[in-house]
């Protein structure tokens, strides 16, 4: 057996949570976190309406594969393990807890460093910018992995239409704040809600970051991001901000989310970068799910060509 298979030991479903370890303000408040059970997450794939896929338009994706030949994972993978925090630490936990999400009427605010500020209908949205297929590979931090049939647009056409002035760097983002959708957001002394993310300008402007409004041909459900995510695939997936409300290009670098609680484990890049091992495990491999065994993880997640030159001359083991 190859040593990138004996170098972890353990499955993904048996790392304790970040949270149970690190609060923003103390260690272990563990119990805490435990009995609250919901918070945003930072790595899989969640969103909309809880409700089922039509299955013929399920069905038109079989046999689909990524750009690498890997088999897409499942409508019912895709919608029943996922990271959503605002829900519930509990993968298994919240597509039954968000089968009540509203994510109609939705708009999002697009302000800051821009010519053009505007607050845009989600359904202007999808009717402005062609919404288009995109099959991308999802790594979480967790040493996890899926390949998912997306559906929306690029980011940078939504930042091109606001028109970002000369002091634009960064592009932060902003989920929604409300307690009766998102239980877990009351509790703000264990969690920094709402949750917050960032990107540079020249990384959000790239091809590959797109802003999705659906997968397998459907509105995104409730427990993968509806009505609207980021996916950033080179990224780890904590990056995917669900549930987006706000988009402001700021001059400075923004804070995020997991930064906010932990910068030593969770860093702003957060590049997919199997040579650096998170402080608690190891990144050099990871379980897709539904297989048994592990496999290599891939530098960026295997979009180097893509985005590689996006990071010359920087120090690539700073991914947290």
């Amino acid at each position: 057996m190859s040593d990138i298979y004996k170098s972890v030991p353990v499955l993904p479903s048996e790392i304790t949570p970040k949270s149970l370890y690190f609060n923003r303000r103390d260690f272990l408040k563990a119990a805490g976190l435990i009995t609250g059970g919901a918070v945003l997450a930072a790595c899989a794939p969640t969103g909309g309406s809880a409700a089922s896929a039509d299955p013929a338009t399920v069905a038109a994706y079989a046999g689909k594969k990524d750009e690498l030949g890997d088999p897409l994972n499942s409508y019912d993978d895709i919608t029943n393990y996922n990271n959503y925090y605002e829900f519930s630490t509990a993968k298994d936990a919240v597509a039954p807890l968000s089968k009540n999400f509203k994510p109609h009427p939705w708009s999002v605010e697009v302000s800051g460093l821009v010519s053009n500020p505007k607050t845009y209908a989600i359904e202007d949205l999808v009717k402005m910018f062609p919404q288009e297929d995109r099959i991308y590979r999802l790594r979480c931090v967790e040493a996890w992995s899926m390949v998912i049939p997306w559906q929306g647009f690029p980011l940078a056409s939504l930042l091109k239409e606001v028109q970002p002035t000369s002091d634009a760097k960064y592009v932060h983002f902003t989920t929604l704040m409300d307690t009766t959708q998102f239980p877990a957001e009351a509790d703000t002394s264990s969690y920094p809600w709402p949750y917050h993310e960032g990107l540079r300008l020249d990384e959000a402007m790239n091809d590959l970051a797109i802003l999705a409004t659906g997968l397998y041909g459907s509105p995104l459900p409730a427990q993968d991001g509806a009505p609207i995510r980021l996916v950033v695939p080179w990224k780890y997936g904590f990056k995917g901000i669900k549930a987006i409300v706000k988009i402001e290009l700021v001059a400075d670098q923004p804070n995020t989310f997991w930064q906010d609680i932990n910068a030593h484990e969770y860093g702003f890049y957060a590049n997919v970068n199997p040579n650096v091992p998170h402080p608690r495990w190891l990144q050099s491999a990871e379980r897709r799910i539904g297989e048994l065994g592990m496999r290599p993880t891939l530098m960026f997640n295997g979009y180097g060509d893509k985005v590689a030159s996006l990071y010359q001359g920087m120090d690539l083991k700073q991914s947290y």
